[in-house]
């Protein structure tokens, strides 16, 4: 599967590109700004773009109208092709927002049923009583998403609704080519729907990727050989920046042993999360984290531990944005892409990530582990990657059997002698591939 050797990077184009918050209907090409940045994306080493919501919906994008049309407010169901043509083109994937659980007020079928009441033949798409009221004075109750009743509930069990979605997806790969979707609160999606919409998805096009959106719980649950690839991993996210705040990387270690360590019990061995440090619902990373000397660091780990590590636009460069601040805050415009060290160091981890076998594929093995330092192993039957971080403003010794005399210290390009010591430099992160 392309997507557990990719790097993806996270787009939530309406803030991207500026629009407004209502759809106005006013037609505006500014989905086309992305053709501008795929030099950018491409220096960047992320070879796989996750669009948040792009198609026509009510207000921020989750609140679909049409699953058949690009939102007004980005530009035409033309302009999009050609973006994923040029994106396709640099061999950068395409994965889209689907957001089946539930849809807008202004969604065509709902606006139907809000019309022609017991007549509608979309009824049954939705959980209506026409016996209640809703927030809306409708002088009928449905069912919203979590007590949003601007997210409309949609049935995923009736064959209508399910065939449409299909329909929909068969659209999007033949009009866009998309190899993949992310699936929008996917804790909350009908197991039977997702069963279904994994063996549609695999026979309309090979290697069609299906991650989807959990926080808590067992993840088995949803990511299988008969469901999704893959699903966001929140518990990692947290332990990342919780680690390094605390300055405890026990609890990420705790995390990464439970989920992926070398004993029979752990839940996820041989699974292919998303890692992340922030993305369109959370606080920025450059914002979250106490001391800015640990960015490049959680980027260090994030990329080197099991996982599809993903970027969010904007904090390749250390954007700052608080959750308490909006939305529109942390969905940021910017006129264009900015590059510094924070950036390279980023570039030169995708490039590692994506091109060594033991950081796509390997075990997960703790080597050593303090408060302020861990290094941990990734190992595969032909690579074996060390991956140190040095969290402490202070130079350290690390004593440990590496198993071998010398490793290629992949970040710097330099050769790293384990017979001299490791000295491990204060804020730092190293990868040393061991002789084999």
């Amino acid at each position: 599967m392309w997507a557990y050797e990719s790097v993806f990077y996270q787009i939530y184009p309406l803030g991207y590109c500026g629009a407004p918050f209502e759809n106005d209907g006013n037609l505006e090409h500014r989905i086309l700004k992305v053709n501008d940045w795929v030099p950018h994306i491409k220096k960047l080493g992320a070879n796989a773009i996750y669009f948040s919501p792009v198609f026509e919906s009510d207000t921020h994008g989750y609140n679909t109208r049409d699953y058949r049309k690009i939102d007004t407010r980005l530009g035409t169901n033309e302009d999009f092709a050609q973006v994923c043509k040029n994106l396709h083109a640099e061999n950068i994937h395409v994965v889209l927002d689907g957001v089946f659980n539930h849809v807008g007020r202004g969604f065509w079928a709902f606006e139907d049923v809000l019309k022609n009441r017991h007549e509608s033949r979309y009824k049954d798409w939705f959980f209506v009583n026409f016996n209640g009221n809703s927030n809306y004075n409708d002088g009928l109750w449905y069912e919203g998403w979590e007590g949003n009743y601007d997210l409309v509930k949609i049935n995923l069990r009736n064959e209508e609704v399910i065939q449409h979605i299909f329909e929909c997806i068969k659209g999007w790969v033949e009009e866009f080519d998309i190899d993949g979707l992310r699936l929008d609160v996917a804790y909350c999606l009908d197991h039977d729907f997702i069963r279904r919409l994994r063996n549609y998805c695999d026979s309309l096009k090979k290697d069609f990727f299906l991650v989807g959106e959990t926080l808590h719980g067992d993840y088995n649950q949803l990511m299988n050989d008969a469901m999704l690839h893959s699903v966001t991993n929140y518990e990692c996210y947290k332990g990342l920046h919780s680690s390094f705040n605390s300055m405890n990387m026990f609890e990420i270690n705790h995390s990464l042993l439970r989920q992926f360590g070398p004993d029979n019990w752990t839940l996820y061995k041989g699974r292919h999360l998303l890692s992340f440090v922030d993305n369109h619902d959370v606080t920025r990373i450059a914002s979250l984290l106490t001391k800015q000397e640990h960015l490049p660091l959680i980027y260090g780990l994030m990329f080197g531990m099991p996982g599809i590590p993903c970027v969010y636009y904007g904090s390749e460069w250390g954007a700052k944005a608080r959750k308490e601040e909006g939305d529109p805050a942390l969905r940021a415009c910017f006129k264009e892409p900015e590059w510094n060290g924070l950036t390279d160091l980023i570039s030169k981890l995708a490039e590692i990530k994506k091109s060594s076998h033991a950081l796509n594929y390997g075990s997960f093995r703790s080597i050593l582990l303090t408060n302020k330092q861990c290094i941990f192993e990734r190992k595969t039957d032909t690579e074996r990657v060390l991956v140190a971080i040095n969290a402490d403003d202070q130079e350290f010794d690390a004593h440990f059997d590496a198993g071998c005399g010398l490793a290629d210290e992949l970040i710097t390009n330099t050769t790293h002698d384990f017979g001299g010591g490791s000295k491990l430099a204060p804020y730092s992160v190293a990868y040393w591939k061991m002789e084999h």
